[in-house]
């Protein structure tokens, strides 16, 4: 009775969590009552119904842009760039308030309620005609009345309360789905290796709806339903969120990630003459249970963490751990910067992508195809490429690497940029097609729209939704899987950073360009008028920049060490510190 009874502890106690995530009281959480598919549910879900709601925006804002608030081509597409540039800066912020203070959930929740404000008040902005600009017709948008400071307030005060709200969201609702997962646990680890995939693929289900029904609507319907049913969906996608809460396993904040690095640089250039000692065990650490060091050993940073019998406070000496943490997300920083071009190409999906889809014939039957449904072909790439890779080429892959991933996140990543300029290629050799067939029925001048299909255009989109399966899939897990625990929401935000500064440097590439090719008399390459451009040259110059990038990639990731495991950190520290005590042997023998 008494061997039963023992049996029945052991069982509740090992079906305990042992990655330290915990109820929202505090609590430590059973695996049988929390997390895993069952929470992850509500929140791939939620992705769904908040994705078609940012897309069912995102998407058709430069057409708006352009017919409503009467915007040219470089401001309407800079002002998309610029918007979306600074949606996915601002998970910086949410990540920095989720992991110093609140906590990943609450930050959640806080943000949603900023997030629906923002996309109602935008609703309303769009259903007003007090609130935009009379009614124009002329193809060239500097010949129609431009929008008031108020109306142009009102629109792009939502559009950015909007962007607020969404800083807090993004980089806390994927963490929060792979925090159902315990590390420690063998099934749950192996089940987090396809989260991931499965998680983007419910981000592009939702941005499928937005990019053909929500666009279609828009331009045939109206903008008032076309914006409201993404507010609604919104709506639906919180709530659904929120009756989740009774599954989810939580982690405790685990204070400022930004403090903890600039104590530690601080406290090392403090200390810049002092030696590192060879023993790691003379370092300071609180705990070495807790301890996440990696296989790299840096030793200007290591001094932060050498006991002088002098130091005073935490700017002085630091723990070995939080060490560590610092050179894990120090080391991430090059493969962010080698993203960034790739990111770029992305900008140009919803803005000069869409708007080439304008000049085009766009008529089957009676149907009338909005330009920018053609994004929903990314979107089926991207979902057919994913399922084919995650269960046909990573087993068979697997069977020749031994790596439970196929190929490494870095080399996966590799291929997505190569693609990405073939996608620059393709895409140049279109437009200029598309150009000889403008001059071929004299629509140069005029604008006019050239009959030619609008699927001319197909292989572009359909190649940024394979590179995505390819880029983006492994860019998120990268940036999560090799962030330290304490920063994981940190880590995430790497990824939409990524994405951020790449739609700023496409505002400023975009503009910069327009402006030197007007220089000098000549008419420039990029232009209202499209039939009269030429974005052939832009996308050539794209291609060279990702060729250039690729090298770039090459390099850096030729210096990337991997993440050891916890269990192995100490161990590998050691054995670093006792080849670097030999390497200094021979000298201070001479």
């Amino acid at each position: 009775m008494a061997s039963s009874s023992s049996s029945m502890e052991g069982g509740v106690e090992n079906d305990y969590t042992q990655d330290g995530t915990v109820d929202l009281k505090g609590n430590p959480v059973r695996r049988s009552k929390r997390g895993g598919w069952k929470a992850c549910s509500f929140v791939v879900v939620y992705e769904v119904f908040e994705r078609m709601a940012y897309y069912g925006i995102s998407t058709n804002l430069v057409i708006y842009l352009t017919k409503k608030l009467h915007q040219g081509t470089v401001k309407s597409s800079n002002n998309v760039t610029n918007w979306v540039g600074t949606i996915w800066m601002t998970p910086i912020l949410g990540a920095y308030i989720a992991d110093a203070h609140l906590g990943r959930y609450w930050t959640f929740v806080a943000a949603s309620a900023i997030y629906l404000s923002g996309m109602s008040l935008l609703t309303l902005a769009v259903s007003l005609p007090s609130l935009r600009p009379p009614h124009c017709t002329d193809p060239d948008p500097n010949n129609c009345p431009k929008a008031s400071t108020l109306q142009l307030g009102i629109f792009f005060g939502a559009l950015y309360t909007l962007a607020v709200g969404t800083g807090g969201t993004k980089p806390n609702i994927s963490t929060i789905g792979a925090d159902q997962f315990d590390d420690f646990e063998p099934r749950e680890k192996a089940h987090k290796l396809s989260f991931f995939n499965w998680w983007m693929f419910s981000i592009f289900f939702g941005t499928l709806f937005a990019n053909t029904v929500l666009v279609y609507i828009q331009d045939n319907v109206g903008w008032s339903i076309g914006y409201g049913l993404p507010t609604a969906g919104l709506l639906v996608s919180i709530v659904i969120f929120l009756a989740g809460t009774p599954f989810y396993r939580h982690r405790v904040p685990g204070g400022s990630p930004f403090t903890r690095m600039a104590r530690v640089i601080v406290a090392a250039g403090r200390k810049w003459k002092v030696d590192v000692p060879g023993d790691p065990k003379q370092l300071y650490e609180l705990d070495l249970a807790d301890s996440v060091l990696n296989n790299y050993y840096d030793r200007f940073l290591n001094k932060a963490a050498v006991q002088t019998g002098s130091d005073d406070g935490p700017w002085m000496l630091c723990p070995v751990t939080q060490v560590e943490e610092t050179k894990q997300m120090l080391r991430m920083i090059p493969i962010l910067v080698a993203t960034f071009i790739p990111s770029t190409m992305i900008a140009q999906i919803n803005t000069l992508f869409v708007k080439q889809g304008t000049t085009l014939h766009r008529q089957i039957g009676s149907f009338h195809i909005p330009p920018a449904s053609l994004t929903g072909f990314v979107t089926l790439s991207m979902l057919i490429s994913v399922v084919l890779y995650d269960r046909f080429l990573v087993p068979l892959v697997r069977k020749w690497t031994k790596n439970p991933r196929g190929i490494t996140l870095l080399q996966r990543m590799g291929i997505g940029i190569v693609f990405h300029i073939v996608i620059m290629l393709v895409a140049s050799l279109t437009e200029r097609h598309r150009l000889s067939e403008a001059r071929k029925h004299g629509v140069v001048e005029s604008g006019g729209q050239i009959p030619l299909s609008i699927f001319v255009l197909l292989p572009q989109f359909v190649l940024m939704g394979t590179a995505d399966a390819f880029l983006e899939v492994a860019k998120i897990e990268f940036f999560y899987d090799q962030a330290p625990e304490s920063m994981k929401s940190l880590g995430t935000s790497y990824s939409t950073t990524s994405l951020g500064i790449g739609n700023f440097i496409s505002s400023f590439l975009l503009s910069t360009i327009s402006d030197v090719t007007k220089r000098h008399g000549h008419k420039g390459w990029i232009l209202n008028n499209l039939n009269a451009s030429h974005l052939d040259y832009y996308y050539a110059f794209f291609s060279v920049l990702n060729f250039l990038n690729l090298g770039f990639f090459l390099v850096v990731i030729r210096f990337y060490v991997y993440k050891a495991e916890v269990s192995d950190s100490m161990h590998v520290l050691a054995e670093e510190l006792k080849e670097n005590a030999r390497l200094r042997e021979p000298s201070s023998n001479e």
